[in-house]
């Protein structure tokens, strides 16, 4: 059985999407979510999908060992950022080399970067009269958004879409392929 924790940082759509990806496939499951905001909706969506789900602070993640003991605990093999915000501290990335994974929504190198999430890169997509755009699904390293690409997914954008249709356009590309990367990463496919 391969073991997925997740991290997320708002609503949990992406989180649900994985989940009912993954539900009746035996062999994945979902071992846990873990969120650095306590109010996040995710927890909500959690609740109801019956998935364990933790709550950290900054000091837990950047200036202990507590989340990093907590991953080992559950021992995955692979961690998926849905919707995380925060930077991923070195040691995390060095205790689970390869083995995280994000999305990012825009077609990287172009709208990456610390700041450069949700409305920030559609809104600058928008600004740059961009005829395409899309996700990037990718290795997370020790930079925001430079990781090693496993794939990336392009949608058209008209001119007269607004920043949240190509939000709409985007979500839509993350729903479709973000499991599908996650799978074939966990079989090595």
């Amino acid at each position: 059985m391969k073991r997925i924790v997740l991290f997320a940082s708002g609503s949990g759509s992406n989180v649900e999407n994985i989940v009912h990806y993954f539900r009746d496939n035996p062999e994945i499951s979902i071992s846990c979510v873990l969120s650095n905001k306590r109010e996040a909706k995710v927890f909500d969506r959690c609740n109801r999908l019956n998935i364990n789900a933790l709550y950290f602070n900054k000091h837990s993640f950047y200036g202990s060992d507590c989340v990093l003991n907590v991953l080992k605990s559950l021992n995955p093999d692979l961690i998926v950022l849905a919707g995380f915000l925060w930077k991923i501290p070195d040691k995390l990335i060095s205790s689970y080399p390869d083995k995280i994974v994000n999305i990012h929504p825009a077609l990287l190198p172009k709208y990456g970067g610390k700041g450069m999430y949700g409305m920030h890169v559609h809104q600058a997509i928008k600004d740059n009269n961009e005829k395409e755009t899309g996700v990037t699904i990718h290795y997370v390293n020790e930079n925001y958004d430079e990781g090693a690409i496993i794939k990336q997914a392009k949608v058209d954008i008209d001119p007269n879409d607004t920043p949240e249709m190509i939000a709409q356009k985007v979500h839509d590309l993350e729903y479709e392929y973000f499991p599908k990367v996650i799978e074939q990463v966990l079989m090595g496919t």
